[in-house]
């Protein structure tokens, strides 16, 4: 699914962000009755104009993510526009018989489009270039209780909290330098502000952990790979046409190349990714 499902504007806020927020939060909201028929008709039968109504849906659920991480100084337009990215390739491998909303699932990949670009362009200096710098970056600005430099005590249980040493939280400190904001949006935000109680959340959405979770352990990956070769030559075939490909077959073409229903390739690929993260969860 490409950007070419919708156009720029919408995508990119452009040089007028409050426009572009007055435009998204325009878009009716979708009922959970829509989302499940529109994300049915996506993953089932590819279907384009399925993707793009479940962008549109979501779009101002990314400005609201954006708008809490205004206290980092960049562009809220570029943040929005990353977040746009995230939400687009959450969209793509939404999987409806998950059983959760669209945002709940789309919030992790919406983020981490938002982080990366932080810790990309935040200052001419890197503030954060390890995975242990990473996670007190984004812990230690949501972590203080109050504007200004922290006290000892302060200080000393933020590094308990999170497992370092307190020159590593005066270090950052010292990097961060700048005025906190809220994390959750204000009052003023509320003619724009998706509530965060019309969405479901989850107990490890924690941007540290986001950004550190792109790759699997060794040892995950090593039973993947056991558990792969134990597939049947075509469950192999339509996994890996599906999934490990960047061309990605569809499920017509797998269903024509096979002699098959295609509701019968998404039954065999279902049954052959459970029986993976069986393996995995072994």
């Amino acid at each position: 699914m490409g950007t070419n499902i919708l156009p720029m504007d919408v995508l990119s806020p452009g040089a007028n962000l409050e426009a572009y927020i007055q435009s998204v939060n325009s878009i009716p909201m979708l009922s959970k009755d829509e989302e499940v028929e529109l994300a049915n008709r996506l993953f089932h039968d590819e279907e384009l104009d399925a993707a793009r109504q479940l962008v549109l849906g979501h779009l101002r659920f990314v400005v609201y993510v954006a708008r809490s991480y205004s206290g980092y100084g960049l562009s809220q337009a570029d943040l929005i526009q990353e977040g746009n990215v995230g939400l687009m390739k959450a969209v793509k491998r939404f999987n409806p018989e998950y059983g959760v909303r669209l945002v709940s699932f789309a919030v992790h990949w919406i983020k981490a489009e938002m982080h990366e670009y932080i810790l990309k362009n935040w200052r001419i200096v890197k503030v954060a270039t390890t995975k242990a710098q990473r996670k007190l970056f984004f812990n230690l600005r949501s972590s203080k209780q109050r504007l200004g430099w922290m006290n000892d005590a302060e200080v000393n249980h933020i590094a308990s909290e999170l497992g370092v040493e307190p020159a590593q939280v005066r270090q950052m400190e010292g990097r961060l330098s700048s005025r906190d904001e809220a994390f959750d949006a204000g009052p003023e935000d509320d003619e724009f502000a998706v509530r965060p109680a019309q969405y479901v959340t989850r107990d490890d959405d924690n941007p540290a952990d986001i950004v550190e979770s792109n790759i699997n352990s060794e040892r995950e990956r090593a039973q993947l790979r056991e558990a792969f070769v134990r597939l049947d030559d075509r469950a192999q075939e339509i996994v890996r046409r599906r999934w490990l490909t960047d061309n990605k077959s569809t499920l017509h073409e797998l269903a024509a190349e096979f002699s098959i229903s295609a509701e019968r390739v998404r039954q065999l690929e279902q049954n052959a990714l459970k029986k993976l993260r069986k393996e995995i969860a072994a």
